[in-house]
């Protein structure tokens, strides 16, 4: 059985994004009371190629907020969300594939080798631990 991160991280049932398709997801969920996944990455690979590599991430599961706006820009490789809130911004870069799971909107992006790099998801439900 799947649940949203193994599609995210196994790229099951996930496509290359289209921005009008994810544009109209977004705004679905605008000025509503939704659940917010982001996660950041470079894994434990990124000292593996020399010495000098940090691993960096960060982790953010099921925070309830509202969005007053959310875009997303691009140039057809890769892909920013930003979603607008009422003192700040919730922002993801670098996302290249998307998908629509259970009515929760799942953006991914992949390195050239499909691991998961950035991760955003939004939900109207929260999300399994």
């Amino acid at each position: 059985m799947y649940d949203e991160m193994n599609i995210m991280k196994g790229r099951h049932g996930m496509k290359p994004i289209e921005l009008k398709d994810v544009q109209k997801k977004l705004d679905k969920f605008s000025n509503k009371e939704v659940y917010v996944h982001v996660e950041t990455t470079n894994g434990a690979y990124a000292s593996h190629f020399d010495n000098q590599g940090y691993n960096v991430g960060a982790y953010i599961r099921n925070a309830k907020v509202t969005y007053t706006q959310g875009k997303i820009k691009g140039d057809g490789n890769s892909y920013r969300v930003g979603l607008k809130l009422p003192i700040g911004w919730i922002y993801a870069e670098g996302l290249t594939d998307w998908t629509m799971f259970e009515e929760k909107l799942l953006l991914a992006g992949h390195d050239r080798e499909g691991r998961l790099m950035v991760s955003l998801q939004i939900s109207e439900s929260p999300f399994s631990h």
